[in-house]
């Protein structure tokens, strides 16, 4: 006798209606298709429908399905197709939502849709009417909840410029969430940053520029708003209880006895002492508001580092350690460095070989395998090292005027050249050792650059400890404050105003997207004689070729145009750019034949 058939109870559970119809049913058919000829490629396909199941958003593309797993550029190539050639025929105004009579699934499948739709505004109706959607509030301490909030008390500091930049907004907000910004859990791929694409879809952040500037709507400052007063009122909460709590055992403390005081000193107190001295219970309004301030406060310590929270700590190019030809010699800088107990530290820096960060303590936490990763303030002392043979290769090949012009431009205030010289080697290099000694005075007396001359390797990580340990006295008693490298004059002449090491190495990119204010002064840069501080001077005045170009046109005369960049000052001396580089940039922009 065959067992009886298991009976299940409840209601079944309705199946959400995919926003995505068309999408679906061409999966659909291009998995039957590859299953009637046996083909593998079923199962990718498979896969590729059951994540556009799951997806609740309508999608204006397959480009956009490329964030969905499984949709690979084969699928969405084939999709994209499909929907070009549905538009050609039904129209470039058909929907792609919502299927036609010219694509409806078969009939039974359309049915069971209608009937699974109709189900589902019943059990809504029965529970009292249409639902209504949901609100997006991010849990608590969640990458979402930790973003909003973070922006939104960076925006109510004093000197808010409005945004944050990614590594500021990752390290400030991981103060407030469990999850980390920057390494995923066990068995997944997703960080607590992944959420921020979250909070753009749902319009409450806005991200711009390059390098991304994240800041909040309207909507995104209502809900943070929102999230502070419900931060602020369990805070409040908390401290009530904890002051009740407090209250009831100083009451119920009377066999105590103060073996410490005196009859004396009691008698001698002021009344008002005596008032003031008692246990005071703590109204939730007045706690509020110290509260608050003390939150704002904590906000605006984070944009600063105290005296004694921060060592110096020198940062290495990882190519001053390894690789190239001088690979043995470079080895011996670091034993030098080393050997003179000297805390530093080797990465990848976008510009220069040596630089310094005042880097924050932090304490290793209770459960955690790592320490906490300290804020760095990178400070205005930046080295560049060069080596003759170096040098020689590097003005051979157009990288020393680069390098010169990229490092004026890195946004640290004291670059220096450290300069090795090779003695009797110089004699075979390509260049006369007069003409790379003649650069040299040029690097300082033209450019502005501070050039140290050594002449070996250790005198080099004789002068690297020394500075070390120079800058570390220097700035052991001042109280540092983070700046931002994008909003121009921020921070001034202020010494202790210090860029972030993670926004000044980001914003030094070699072949990062480059602005036209940058491609301009790299095209300005390649006319003989315009150096760095020339095409600096002229960017002052024209920021764009568009911008100069409309000035010639201003000009009544030939001769008026050659002449409207000579009187351009440049450099600390404030020199004339003169007539002839003036004419030269007009006739470089200006004509079409060859320049005279």
């Amino acid at each position: 006798m065959s067992s009886p058939e298991l009976v299940r109870y409840g209601k079944k559970r309705v199946l959400p209606v995919c926003p995505n119809p068309l999408f679906l049913q061409w999966l659909n058919e291009l998995r039957d298709e590859a299953k009637e000829k046996g083909l593998k490629i079923q199962y990718t396909y498979q896969k590729a429908i059951n994540s556009l199941n799951k997806y609740p958003l309508p999608l204006k593309n397959a480009k956009e399905a490329k964030i969905l797993q499984n949709f690979g550029d084969g699928i969405c190539k084939i999709l994209d197709e499909k929907m070009q050639r549905y538009l050609r025929e039904n129209g470039p105004n058909a929907s792609i939502h919502s299927l036609r009579a010219a694509v409806l699934p078969p009939a039974g499948a359309a049915e069971e849709q209608n009937r699974q739709k109709g189900d589902a505004e019943n059990h809504g109706k029965a529970k009292g009417g249409g639902r209504r959607k949901r609100e997006y509030v991010p849990q608590r301490r969640s990458g979402g909840y930790a973003v909003l909030l973070t922006l939104y008390r960076q925006s109510k500091t004093p000197g808010s410029k409005g945004f944050m930049f990614k590594m500021e907004l990752q390290t400030e907000a991981q103060l407030l969430c469990d999850k980390s910004f920057s390494v995923p859990e066990v068995g997944s791929k997703y960080t607590a940053w992944s959420s921020v694409s979250t909070l753009i879809q749902k319009n409450l952040l806005i991200k711009t520029h390059n390098p991304a500037r994240y800041s909040l709507t309207e909507e995104g400052v209502a809900l943070a708003r929102r999230l502070e007063a419900s931060e602020q009122s369990s805070q409040v909460r908390s401290q009530v209880r904890s002051d009740e709590k407090n209250e009831e055992e100083l009451e119920g403390g009377g066999g105590l006895v103060d073996l410490t005081g005196s009859e004396e000193d009691e008698e001698g107190m002021n009344p008002a002492e005596v008032h003031h001295s008692a246990p005071q219970p703590i109204s939730s309004s007045r706690s509020a508001v110290d509260l608050s301030s003390q939150m704002m406060s904590r906000t605006s310590r984070r944009d600063r580092l105290l005296p004694g929270t921060f060592d110096i700590v020198l940062c290495v190019d990882f190519i001053e350690t390894t690789g190239g030809g001088n690979h043995q010699k470079k080895q011996e800088l670091v034993k030098e460095l080393q050997r003179n107990g000297i805390n530093f530290d080797v990465r990848k820096l976008n510009v220069g070989d040596f630089l310094w960060v005042a880097r924050e303590k932090l304490a290793p936490l209770p459960g955690q395998l790592r320490a906490p990763v300290g804020r760095e303030l990178v400070l205005d002392y930046i080295i560049e090292r060069k080596r003759m043979d170096d040098l020689c290769g590097s003005i051979i090949d157009g990288r020393f005027r680069e390098q010169k012009f990229r490092l004026k431009r890195c946004g640290l205030r004291r670059p220096i050249y450290l300069v090795e010289e090779c003695g009797s080697s110089a004699a075979h290099l390509s260049i006369p050792e007069a003409t790379l000694q003649q650069a040299i005075v040029n690097t300082q007396v033209v450019d502005g650059f501070f050039v140290k001359r050594v002449q070996e390797v250790r005198e080099s990580a004789a002068y690297l400890t020394i500075m070390t340990r120079c800058l570390a006295k220097l700035y052991q008693e001042r109280t540092l404050t983070c700046r931002s490298r994008e909003l121009e004059g921020d921070g001034g002449e202020d010494q202790d105003s210090l860029m972030s090491f993670a926004e000044f190495n980001h914003g030094a990119v070699k072949n990062k997207c480059q602005t036209v204010k940058e491609v301009f002064a790299r095209q300005l840069m390649q006319i003989s004689g315009l150096s760095g501080d020339k095409a600096a001077a002229i960017l002052d005045q024209y920021t764009s070729p568009r911008s100069l170009l409309m000035a010639y046109e201003q000009c009544v005369s030939e001769s008026e145009k050659e002449k409207l960049l000579s009187s351009v000052r440049y450099g600390k001396l404030k020199r004339n750019l003169g007539p002839a580089l003036s004419r030269t940039v007009y006739q470089l922009y200006c004509t079409q034949g060859a320049l005279s």
